[in-house]
């Protein structure tokens, strides 16, 4: 048993190194495409939620289109059409040979899809905020981006966070994919030390309980988050109660 747990020792003669490496890398992953694909789904539900039908029809169309397709077809057209595109573009001006990140393509990629799972989470989460609101912040002499900013936002996020999180874990174990274009994120480092081992029980059950570990320390911290979201409304109904 001791044999078997010393291949995750750190140093050469174990695994661990790359294992933690690996782990790191989707961390990186992970929280690199949460910011992207958090502004890119809030701007695709206003467009969706606003007045303009051909900023309406674009949103309803990127979100059914990014949705429909595998998470695994994306990575692969952003990646491979990706490295075709940007080489076409490079050789108008040289010949120079220019080879896309895999960790940009996967970011764009797993964000791509966030993004339109988020636009719906989002224009729900608009549609919940009565319009008098933002009426309210106009009469005020607040510009559109103002009354976004001080009014519509910061209830937006409390009525958006519950879906939000759940997408979080979603993008969390959708970053395993990335391991197809041969970025050494962790499923693709455990790849590697199962082939070299001839150990696929032990090393995929550490992958499965390092990837629990991540939804775990992750749901205790959005749980935290929400119940702070939420503290206000809890203070005012303590109130309403006590009167």
């Amino acid at each position: 048993m001791g044999e078997i747990f010393g291949l995750l020792s750190f140093g050469p003669d174990g695994w661990g190194d790359e294992i933690a490496a690996g782990t790191w890398l989707t961390i990186q992953l992970a929280l690199a495409t949460l910011p992207f694909g958090l502004v890119f789904g809030f701007l695709v539900a206003l467009a969706r939620n606003g007045e303009n039908r051909w900023l309406r029809g674009f949103g309803d169309a990127y979100t059914t289109v990014f949705r429909g397709l595998p998470e695994l077809l994306t990575l692969f057209i952003v990646y491979y059409g990706g490295q075709i595109a940007l080489q076409r573009f490079i050789n108008l001006f040289s010949d120079t040979y220019v080879e896309v990140s895999g960790f940009v393509a996967g970011m764009i990629a797993l964000g791509l899809v966030f993004s339109a799972f988020a636009s719906d989470v989002f224009l729900g989460a608009l549609r919940t905020i009565p319009k008098g609101q933002a009426e309210a912040g106009q009469a005020l002499g607040l510009n559109r981006l103002q009354t976004i900013a001080l009014i519509v936002a910061p209830q937006l996020l409390r009525y958006a966070l519950p879906g939000l999180s759940n997408l979080w874990l979603v993008l969390l174990k959708d970053t395993s994919l990335v391991s197809i274009i041969a970025l050494d994120d962790l499923l693709r480092q455990t790849n590697v030390a199962v082939s070299s081992t001839k150990e696929p029980f032990f090393f995929y059950l550490t992958a499965c309980l390092i990837y629990l570990a991540l939804s775990i320390i992750s749901s205790v911290a959005l749980q935290a988050i929400e119940a702070r979201s939420f503290r206000g409304e809890e203070r005012i109904g303590s109130k309403a109660e006590a009167a």
